[in-house]
């Protein structure tokens, strides 16, 4: 099963679910999906979803899914690495006014640059190539060890360093 995940924050990420759809209508998706839409107005046509979910709710659908697609928010990408999940990163982007900034596109590249998650390109063209890298095994992703509590902030911060201030 996929799971998709967007949060509760009062923003639309209709161009994710409109692709998942045509994802599905190109047969490159098949299995089952649920998707936790939040504020999104886009009604998908191929597979269940739900405005929100309790916090209970939420960790039991990452505990089914195989694959969990969330949006660039460390909080979700990081249950489902605690799950030890395969996790597709997509990002909200601002000119979409899908959030109030693009640090969504940072975040899931320090996921990425640390080869803990597969990071679809901010536009969602190669969405369907990161879904077959991982059913083909094409990518190696690095299971997520969470040794120090401060780790992710420590990834995000050194990425940031590194890349923001060329």
């Amino acid at each position: 099963m996929i799971f998709v995940t967007v949060g509760s924050r009062g923003y639309a990420f209709n161009r994710l679910f409109e692709k998942l759809d045509e994802l599905y209508d190109a047969k490159i998706l098949t299995e089952p999906t649920v998707a936790q839409i939040g504020s999104s107005t886009y009604v998908p046509r191929n597979y269940r979803y739900v405005d929100y979910l309790s916090p209970q709710e939420f960790d039991e659908h990452v505990a089914q899914a195989d694959i969990v697609v969330s949006h660039g928010a460390s909080g979700s990408i990081m249950k489902a690495l605690h799950a030890h999940k395969k996790v597709i990163g997509v990002s909200r982007l601002r000119k979409y006014m899908e959030h109030i900034n693009d640090h969504q596109v940072q975040c899931n590249e320090a996921f990425a640059s640390g080869h803990y998650i597969v990071m679809a390109d901010p536009e969602l063209t190669d969405l369907g190539e990161c879904f077959r890298k991982i059913y083909a095994n094409e990518v190696e992703l690095v299971p997520w060890v969470n040794k120090n509590p401060m780790a992710i902030v420590d990834l995000v911060d050194d990425f940031i360093q590194e890349n923001w201030y060329r």
